[in-house]
C-alpha cells in the first residue's frame, strides 16, 4: 500500500518532473524559460508577494491626500466593520489610519521575504484588512443596478471593491504558504 505523499515529497517530485522536463525536450522555448528562471520553484509565491506589497504602498500613499478623503467616505459610512472610524478619527483621520495600516501591512510582507513570522502578521493584517472592504459590499446604496435586474449586476463602488475579494484570497494563500514554511523549519 502507498503512503500518501507527504508536501516535501510533492516538491520534490514536482522538481524532478520540470528538471526532466526541461532537460529531455527537444523544445528550445522550455529550455529558454528554464535558463530565466522563470520556472524556479516559489516563483508564483514570489511574485504574488511582491505584488500585494507594490499594491498596499500604492494605496497607502493615496490615503494621506484631501481628494481621498473625501473618496472614503461612501465606503467608510457603509462599513460594518470600519463605521467607527469617522467617530473616533475624523475623515483625515481615518484617511490616515487607514493609510498607515495598509504601510505598516506591506512592510510586514516585504519584510516576509526574509522573515516568515513578519509575513504572517503582514497577511493576517491584509486578511483582516480586506475582511473588512469586503463586508462593505452588501451595505453599498446603489450598489446593484436595479434596471438591469439588481444583484448581480453590479454599479457604483460596488465594482471597485469587487476586486477586495481577490485581494483577500491572496492575503489568505500569503498566510498560509508563511505558517507552512515556519512550521516546517
Amino acid at each position: 500500500m502507498k503512503r500518501p505523499c507527504a508536501p516535501e515529497d510533492l516538491r520534490s517530485e514536482r522538481i524532478t518532473t520540470m528538471t526532466t522536463i526541461t532537460h529531455t525536450t527537444k523544445n528550445p522555448l522550455v529550455r529558454a524559460l528554464h535558463r530565466s528562471g522563470l520556472l524556479t520553484v516559489d516563483l508564483d509565491y514570489h511574485v504574488v508577494r511582491a505584488s500585494m506589497v507594490i499594491m498596499l504602498f500604492f494605496f497607502g500613499y493615496q490615503k494621506w491626500f484631501p481628494y481621498e478623503f473625501e473618496r472614503l467616505a461612501p465606503f467608510i459610512s457603509n462599513g460594518p466593520l470600519i463605521w467607527w472610524l469617522y467617530p473616533v478619527f475624523g475623515p483625515a483621520g481615518a484617511s490616515y489610519f487607514l493609510g498607515l495600516s495598509e504601510w505598516t501591512f506591506g512592510s510586514l510582507l516585504l519584510a516576509g521575504f526574509w522573515d516568515k513570522r513578519l509575513g504572517v502578521l503582514g497577511a493576517l493584517g491584509s486578511s483582516g484588512t480586506f475582511i473588512a472592504t469586503v463586508t462593505i459590499i452588501p451595505f453599498m446604496p446603489e450598489g446593484w443596478d436595479v434596471a438591469a435586474g439588481g444583484f448581480p449586476a453590479m454599479t457604483g463602488n460596488v465594482p471597485f471593491l469587487m476586486k477586495d475579494v481577490v485581494l483577500l484570497a491572496v492575503s489568505l494563500y500569503l498566510l498560509r504558504q508563511d505558517v507552512v514554511r515556519l512550521t516546517r523549519q
